[in-house]
Formats: C-alpha cells, structure tokens, sequence
C-alpha cells in the first residue's frame, strides 16, 4: 500500500492501551442535569420516566456490547463494567470510552418519545465520562457499593428536601436550612412524623438504583429458558446478594447465574420471543 509523506503526523498519537489483566469500568454522568432535569419539568424527587429512559438507553448498550458484563445506573449517571478478560478495541481507552459513550447518549435522544411520550426534548443531553481500571472481583465490588451508597444517601435526601418543599410548603432555601447538620435517622423521622411517609416503602428503584446484566429467563409455563438481559432494583451492600450471585462476575466462562425469578419488566418482556403460529 502506498504511503503517503503526511503520515508521519500518526507519530504523534498516544497509546493508550489500558493494562492487561484489570476490569474496565466506564462511568458516565450527565453534565448540568440540575438544569436539563428543570428545562424538562422532571418530577421532584424523581421521576420514573427518566430513571426508565436511563435503564433502556444502558440495555442497548449491553445488547450491542457481550463484552459489557454489567451496567449499574442511578440519577443521572450509568457505569459500565467489562469482562476482565476484554480485548475490545484491542483495550484503548478512547475507542472504549467514547464509543459507550456515543452509544448510551443517542439511545437516550432516539428513545425519549418512548419514555416522554409527546413531551418534547428540548435540546441535546450532554454526558461525560470516564475509565477507572480496578485489578480484583473485590474492588470492583466495593465500586458496585459505593455507588448504591451514594444512592441511598442522596436519595433520602432528595425525599427529604422535595417533601418538605412540595409538602410542607417550605422554600429550597428553608428546607436546606433544616436539614443541615441532620443524619439518616432525622431525616427518616422527619418523613415519617411530619409527613405519615415511611422510606423504606418507596420504590427499590429510587433507593437502590438498576442493575443490569444477563441471566436466565423462563419464557414460559413449559420451562424453556432464555439467556435476557435483566434489570433488577437488589441491595448490594448486603451479603446475601452476593452470596446469590456469587458468579456474577466470573472470569472463567462458568457464570452460572439463578433464573431470574423477578416481574417481567418491559426491558425483560422485549427479549422474549413471541409464540410461533401455527
């Protein structure tokens, strides 16, 4: 092939092939999503639509990538995690980053009607990312924790802060003042008494955010069983969880997950294949 006297300039890229042997955590964010979350009236403390269009623009991104073993979501962030064994991309970091990235932003443009119905988009959202490589199961674990920590935490307070506002009629201002210096228990106890609001009756997916990843699914009464990609609201900082799903992130092909014995969410219910007719 020949070759051009302008190639020289490819000297100057960077490798930036990530290091053999670690899991690859993409984590994406949305950029000033106080405001985009406004500009599209998003109900307060949250709203189900948008923590839905989260969940189906990250399903995509696991239908098109095998090597995404799972995604893991809350507000408005979503962090991706790929098999420890990848060659993806041969592992470079701006191919990986940026093409999760392109992946989960347009699937949340193309599929907002879905969610938002004659609602119009605005404008663009804008998310951000980045790549954290962790050597261990263990680290990539306590990740997995920390960031449904960051759930709960932020959550509670959000529940807090909105009903106070909404319900006790107090300002943004006044309500920050009140629950300045408070902890979990005040902030429960507030909901609770003031409020007849019991937390721990909201919705497993406000508390504890989506995790995605694949696992077998009946399809029907008859017993056969399908490989699905399922999105579930489970509380990891407990042991059990991973006692039950002590394969999840197995590295040597023998990740044999229990059957998915949860409801049939719309992202569930779409893999299924529909009966042949006779």
């Amino acid at each position: 092939m020949a070759k051009s006297s302008f190639e020289y300039v490819k000297k100057f890229e960077l490798d930036d092939t990530l290091l053999p042997d670690t899991w690859i955590i993409v984590r994406l964010d949305g950029k000033c999503f106080h405001k985009f979350s406004e500009d599209h009236n998003f109900m307060k403390p949250n709203d189900i639509r948008a923590l839905k269009l989260m969940n189906y623009a990250a399903y995509q991104v696991l239908k098109d990538f095998n090597d995404v073993c799972l995604g893991y979501g809350q507000s408005d962030e979503y962090s991706f995690i790929f098999k420890k064994n990848t060659t993806l991309y041969k592992r470079r970091a701006a191919k990986l980053l940026t093409t999760i990235n392109s992946k989960f932003s347009s699937s949340y443009v193309y599929y907002w009607s879905k969610f938002f119905g004659t609602q119009a988009l605005q404008y663009p959202p804008v998310f951000d990312g980045r790549i954290v490589l962790y050597p261990s199961e263990a680290n990539v674990i306590d990740y997995l924790k920390w960031r449904q920590a960051d759930v709960h935490i932020n959550n509670l307070y959000n529940t807090a802060f909105w009903t106070l506002v909404l319900q006790g009629k107090l300002s943004p201002a006044q309500a920050e003042k009140r629950l300045c210096g408070t902890v979990s228990a005040d902030k429960n106890e507030i909901l609770f008494k003031e409020f007849n609001l019991n937390y721990n009756k909201e919705k497993e997916i406000f508390k504890r955010g989506s995790l995605l990843l694949r696992q077998p699914v009946k399809m029907d009464e008859s017993g056969a069983v399908i490989s699905a990609i399922v999105d579930i609201h489970d509380d990891m900082l407990k042991e059990k969880f991973w006692v039950k799903y002590e394969n999840l992130l197995d590295t040597k092909g023998k990740n044999k997950l229990p059957i998915y014995e949860g409801p049939l969410t719309d992202i569930i219910d779409e893999q299924i294949p529909l009966p042949q007719k006779e």
